[in-house]
C-alpha cells in the first residue's frame, strides 16, 4: 500500500486515522503486516484513487459524489479515460452540489465468510439526504464492488419508462439524438467510441414455473436503448478488451421500486439503474440500502471475461470444505411431504443415507411442532406463526425424545442432520428476531448447522432488511457456522446475486409423479447457470430413477433410461441433492455408494476451481460437460446424451495449442494425452449413450495460459 500517499491524503484533509497512522509506523519501522495486500486506496488532492494488482478506478472527488476519470485494466495495460462530468451516481435528472464530504479507508480482516479487503466509505450529502457508498477492493481480483445507503428525506427519486423507440421520431438533426436522463443511477461510465460489443443476461428463478433460467442477449450499442438482467458485459472491438457490470439485485421481474430495465447504453455511455428504493424506504433514522453494483474488467480472450467475473464471486462467501461442502438427502422429493416424518423414519432413512455416501440428511417441512400450508396430515399457515411459540420445537407426537436420537445416530454414521425453516413472512418478517433465536436455539441444542429457507416473499425493502437483519444476526451467534440453504423455487426472492454471502441455493422442486423430472433438463439449467453464476453454490437434484416409470410410457429422455450413475455425476458441479427416500430405493442403487465416496475425493478441489460450461448445450442428444479450471491443471466432466458419435470434439476453455494429459476419476473414460486443437476442442471417446466420465488433467505444455488462481 502507498504509505506516503494515505499521510498526504490525511495531512490534505486535515485528518488523522489512527489505523493508517499505525500501518505508516509499522512501514516504516520495516515490518511486513500487510505485505502480501495488494489493494490500495488514497485521497490525492482532487482524485480517490482506489485498486489492486489487477484493477484500478480513479475518480474526481466532487465534494464526495465521485465521478469517475479512469478505469485501468492492469493485467492487459489498458485503460479508459471517462469523459462525463456528472457524478456516477445520480437521484434524478436536477444535479445537486455535494457537500459535507468525507471518506474513511479501513483494512476488513479475513473472516470464516469472506477474505481480506479494504474498504473505501465516501459518505456525502445532497441537501436533505445523506448518502453513503462503501468500495470494496479485494486481493489479486479484476473488479471493485460498490454499495450504496441513503439516509435522509428526498422529495423525488428519478423514473424513467422506458420508451419504444417505434414512439420516437424520425432522425433528421442532431436535437433529434438526444434522450433525457431522469432515471436513478447507481453507477456509469461513458468512454469515447463507436464500437461496443454487449452482452446483456437476464435470470430467472421461481423455478416451479420457469424452466428456462438464463437469457442471454448481444447486441452492438449504438442509440439510447434499455435492457434488462443482472449482467452487463461490454467489449470494445477495437481494443478487444472489455468490462462489466454487475448489478447485485433479484432477478429483473421481482425488483423492487422496478422501472422496467436495469441498464441504458448509447455507444460508449453504459449506465446501471434502478435502485430498489423508493422515496418512502428512505428514513432519516437509518440506512436504506439500494442494490449493490460491482464493476470488473477483462481482456481480448472470450474466456477472460468470465473469469473476471467468477473470480469476484468466489470473493463472496468462501467455501470451506467442512462447512460447505455437501451430499445431501432430502426426503421431500417422494411426494410423501410430512406424512412420513418421524423418528422411526428419520433412523431408518439414515442407515440407508449412509449406504449410499452421504453427508447430510435434511428433515424437511414436518419436524416442526407447527404446521405449514404444504402439510399433507393438516392444513396450517405461514401467517402469525409466533402466536403459537412452540411452531419451531420438535412435534412431540413425530419426536417425543426431540431431535436428539436423530441427531446421535447421524454422528454415529458420520452424517451431518439439517433442517427445513419458513421465516414467519407477516409485516415485512418484522418477527425476523424471534426467527433467528429459534434457528439458533437449535443450532446450540442440536449443533444443527444447515438450514433450508423456504417460503419467502420480499414485496418491501424493509422485508429485505429484515431478512438480512435475521441471516447476520445468525451468522454473528454461530460464529459463522451456519448454512443457509436459501430455496428459489417460487415467490418474489433474492435470486441468484443478493443473499450470496449465506450459503447456496436450492435451484429446483422437480418430481417423477408429476412427470417434470427429466435429467436433460436438469443438466441444462446447471449448464447455462454455471456461465455466470458459481455452480458450487447451487444444489442440484437427482432423482430415484425407478419410481413412476409407467408415467414416462415410452419417452426416450425418461430418467430410467439412464444409469443412476448417470443422474448423480449431472449434480458434481454443483452440491449433489439425493431428492428422494433413501428406504424407497432397490438393492442395485446402493452401488452408487463407490461413485459417490470417490467423487468426495476431490469434491473441494473440483469447486475450488473456476467452473464453466464445456460443449453444446444439453438438449438430451448433444456432447457436453463442465470443466474446473485451476492454473496448470483442473478437471472436465463430459457427457455423451443421446448422440450417435462414440467420439466427439468438445469445446473447452484451453487455449489451442495446449498439451494435457487427462485421467480418469469416474465414469467410463480412457485416459487422453492430445493437444488442444485450433477451435479449442479436444477428441472425448464414451462408448454408450447417456454415458459420462469425470477427468482430472495436468497441462504439460501451454502456448497461451489464462492465470487463474
Amino acid at each position: 500500500m502507498k504509505v506516503q500517499l494515505l499521510f498526504e491524503k490525511h495531512l490534505n484533509r486535515g485528518r488523522k486515522k489512527k489505523s493508517f497512522f499505525l500501518l505508516g509506523l509499522l512501514f516504516l519501522l520495516g515490518k511486513t503486516v500487510v505485505a502480501q495486500d495488494t489493494f490500495y486506496g488514497y485521497l490525492k488532492k482532487d482524485t480517490l484513487i482506489m485498486g489492486n494488482n489487477r484493477i484500478e478506478r480513479t475518480f474526481l472527488w466532487n465534494n464526495g459524489n465521485l465521478i469517475t476519470h479512469t478505469l485501468t485494466d492492469k493485467t492487459n495495460r489498458y485503460s479508459w479515460r471517462n469523459t462525463s462530468r456528472t457524478p456516477d451516481f445520480q437521484l434524478n435528472k436536477e444535479l445537486v452540489e455535494a457537500e459535507k464530504a468525507s471518506v474513511d479507508i479501513v483494512r476488513v480482516a479475513q473472516t470464516t465468510i469472506h477474505p481480506a479487503y479494504l474498504q473505501i466509505e465516501v459518505k456525502f450529502a445532497l441537501r436533505q439526504l445523506q448518502v453513503k457508498r462503501v468500495y470494496k477492493v479485494y486481493n489479486d481480483c479484476p473488479a471493485i464492488a460498490c454499495n450504496t445507503y441513503l439516509k435522509g428525506n428526498v422529495s423525488i427519486l428519478g423514473k424513467s419508462e422506458e420508451l419504444n423507440n417505434a414512439d420516437r421520431k424520425n432522425i433528421e438533426f442532431l436535437e433529434d439524438m438526444q434522450i433525457n436522463q431522469t432515471a436513478s443511477t447507481l453507477d456509469k461510465l461513458n468512454f469515447k467510441g463507436q464500437h461496443w460489443n454487449v452482452d446483456c443476461i437476464e435470470f430467472f428463478d421461481a423455478t416451479d414455473w420457469n424452466n428456462n433460467l438464463v437469457v442471454e442477449r448481444n447486441f452492438l450499442s449504438y442509440r439510447k436503448n434499455h435492457y434488462r438482467g443482472n449482467l452487463l458485459q461490454v467489449r470494445e472491438n477495437i481494443s478487444k478488451n472489455g468490462f462489466f457490470f454487475l448489478k447485485e439485485a433479484p432477478c429483473s421481474n421481482v425488483q423492487l421500486a422496478y422501472q422496467g430495465y436495469d441498464f441504458m447504453a448509447e455507444f460508449g455511455s453504459f449506465t446501471v439503474t434502478g435502485l430498489g428504493v423508493s422515496e418512502k424506504d428512505i428514513t432519516p433514522d437509518k440506512w436504506t440500502p439500494a442494490y449493490g453494483c460491482v464493476i470488473g474488467v477483462y481482456g481480448p480472450e472470450a474466456v477472460d471475461k468470465l473469469v473476471a467475473l467468477r473470480t469476484y464471486q468466489k470473493q463472496i462467501r468462501r467455501l470451506l470444505p467442512q462447512r460447505d461442502e455437501m451430499i445431501m438427502m432430502n426426503t421431500w422429493g417422494d411426494r410423501s411431504q410430512d406424512s412420513k416424518v418421524n423418528e422411526a423414519f428419520c433412523l431408518r432413512e439414515l442407515e440407508r443415507a449412509v449406504q449410499l455416501g452421504i453427508t447430510h440428511f435434511q428433515i424437511d417441512d414436518g419436524w416442526q411442532t407447527g404446521k405449514s400450508p404444504n402439510s399433507a396430515v393438516a392444513k396450517g399457515s405461514f401467517k402469525d406463526i409466533w402466536s403459537n411459540p412452540d411452531y419451531w420445537t420438535p412435534d412431540k407426537s413425530k419426536y417425543p425424545r426431540g431431535l436428539s436420537p436423530i441427531i446421535k445416530r447421524g454422528k454415529e454414521l458420520g452424517i451431518d442432520i439439517a433442517l427445513w425453516f419458513n421465516p414467519s413472512i407477516q409485516d415485512n418478517f418484522a418477527d425476523w428476531k424471534k426467527d433467528a433465536e429459534a434457528i439458533i436455539r437449535l443450532y446450540k441444542e442440536y449443533g444443527i448447522c444447515i438450514f433450508k429457507i423456504d417460503g419467502l416473499s420480499i414485496p418491501t425493502k424493509e422485508a429485505e432488511m429484515n431478512l438480512h437483519r435475521l441471516f447476520d444476526y445468525v451468522l454473528a451467534e454461530t460464529d459463522n457456522q451456519v448454512v443457509f440453504n436459501l430455496d428459489a423455487t417460487a415467490g418474489r426472492r433474492g435470486g441468484y446475486h443478493t443473499f450470496n454471502r449465506y450459503g447456496n441455493i436450492f435451484l429446483e422442486n422437480r418430481y417423477t409423479d408429476w412427470q417434470n423430472y427429466y435429467p436433460y433438463w436438469t443438466l441444462r439449467n446447471l449448464w447455462q447457470l454455471s456461465k455466470y453464476v458459481p455452480a458450487e453454490k447451487l444444489q442440484i437434484e437427482f432423482l430415484n430413477k425407478w419410481r413412476n416409470e409407467k408415467k414416462y410410457a415410452n419417452d426416450p429422455f425418461g430418467p430410467a433410461n439412464y444409469s443412476f450413475e448417470y443422474l448423480f455425476a449431472i449434480t458434481m458441479a454443483g452440491q449433489p441433492l439425493a431428492w428422494m427416500e433413501g428406504t424407497n430405493l432397490p438393492q442395485e442403487a446402493l452401488l452408487l455408494r463407490e461413485q459417490v465416496e470417490k467423487y468426495r475425493g476431490f469434491q473441494h478441489d473440483f469447486h475450488q476451481g473456476i467452473i464453466l460450461p464445456v460443449g453444446d448445450m444439453p438438449d438430451g442428444r448433444s456432447w457436453t460437460g463442465f470443466q474446473s479450471i485451476r492454473e496448470h491443471q483442473g478437471y472436465f466432466i463430459f457427457f455423451r446424451e443421446y448422440h450417435p458419435l462414440q467420439s466427439y470434439h468438445v469445446k473447452t476453455w484451453l487455449a489451442p495449442g495446449t498439451e494435457i494429459e487427462c485421467v480418469p476419476l469416474l465414469g467410463h473414460g480412457k485416459a487422453i494425452k492430445t493437444i488442444v486443437d485450433e477451435k479449442g476442442t479436444i477428441e472425448v471417446f464414451l462408448p454408450s449413450m447417456n454415458d459420462y466420465v469425470v477427468y482430472k488433467y495436468v497441462i504439460v505444455q501451454s502456448q497461451s495460459l489464462v492465470e487463474i488462481k
